[in-house]
């Protein structure tokens, strides 16, 4: 089959631009291999100029963060009549918004931990010590906090007890102006990779996190090193069974396509129970969705070489 002219976008303003630099880099790198001519754009108020003269068969996009993630720069790909790899920007931005996907994931049958959304406005004009308390009396001390969208960790805190609470609002609102407070559920960590074929939506391997230190913070994604991946998961074939197919709901659920990851956590009866989904998950060397490509015994490039044949058709 001949080459493809592709678009590898990577970069932007979000705060996550270095690893969309390290996303971009590491597909271009695969794409070129298989004999593709790769132009990565790092967008900016020239995109379209830059991709009109480019002309590319297709663009992937390599974009984390906003912009990328919350459906914006597909939305215009798809207005100015480009071919693209990745879901719908409908898609995109329902996976965005955690508490979205949360409610749509949980009303589809998928188990998702109870929570509290809490708007910066609110926590203001309510008062944060009445608001405080309320998240407490509902979800006890032991929580997680997380910004409402965005990704890699940013923002997000574990809270074992109440006077840790304040500090972990604050951090979450320094990415969004919405938090979502979710009650903390223990068990293993797992990232499942789902991809888009002739028969639907599967998934790959289930990658099991471990960070040393016990938190997977942003230092610990992107930091050789700091975790340890077992993949596939060490859990029971049943178990792995259940994981999968709790992936692929959510996946078909949120209408994402082509690639995506959802993160779960396996409680210890070994049930799993929905944390958020990646509609442009990480591609970098230390992210989970290479690893899962590679363990199902797919060859990295083969699969990213289909995925844009794909788009482009």
């Amino acid at each position: 089959m001949s080459s493809l002219n592709i678009a590898v976008l990577s970069g932007g303003i979000s705060h996550e631009r270095e690893v969309s630099l390290r996303s971009g880099r590491r597909v271009a790198d695969a794409l070129t291999a298989r004999g593709h001519i790769v132009t990565i754009i790092d967008p900016d108020a020239n995109l379209f100029a830059t991709l009109k003269k480019l002309n590319p068969d297709v663009v992937w996009p390599a974009l984390h963060g906003s912009s990328g993630e919350d459906g914006a720069v597909l939305d215009l790909l798809h207005a100015a009549g480009y071919n693209y790899v990745g879901p719908s920007a409908s898609a995109a931005r329902l996976a965005w918004s955690k508490p979205v996907a949360k409610t749509l994931v949980s009303r589809a049958g998928v188990r998702t931990a109870p929570s509290i959304t809490v708007a910066r406005e609110a926590f203001r004009e309510l008062g944060a010590g009445s608001v405080l308390e309320l998240i407490a009396s509902e979800l006890g001390n032991h929580v997680v906090v997380k910004p409402a969208s965005g990704g890699s960790a940013q923002g997000v805190s574990i809270v074992t007890k109440s006077e840790d609470l304040p500090r972990a609002m604050v951090d979450a609102f320094t990415y969004h102006d919405v938090a979502l407070v979710e009650k903390f559920i223990a068990g293993t960590e797992v990232a499942v990779t789902v991809t888009d074929g002739a028969t639907g939506a599967t998934a790959l391997p289930a990658v099991e996190i471990v960070p040393l230190d016990g938190v997977y913070s942003f230092e610990a994604r992107y930091n050789a090193g700091e975790t340890t991946f077992f993949v596939p998961a060490r859990v029971s074939d049943e178990i792995a069974t259940k994981i999968s197919a709790t992936a692929v709901t959510a996946h078909d659920t949120l209408g994402l396509s082509q690639l995506s990851r959802i993160d779960l956590i396996v409680d210890e009866a070994g049930e799993p129970w929905f944390l958020e989904a990646n509609a442009l998950p990480g591609l970098t060397e230390t992210s989970s969705a290479p690893l899962a490509i590679e363990a199902s015994g797919v060859d990295l490039g083969q699969l990213y070489e289909a995925l844009a044949r794909a788009a482009a058709n």
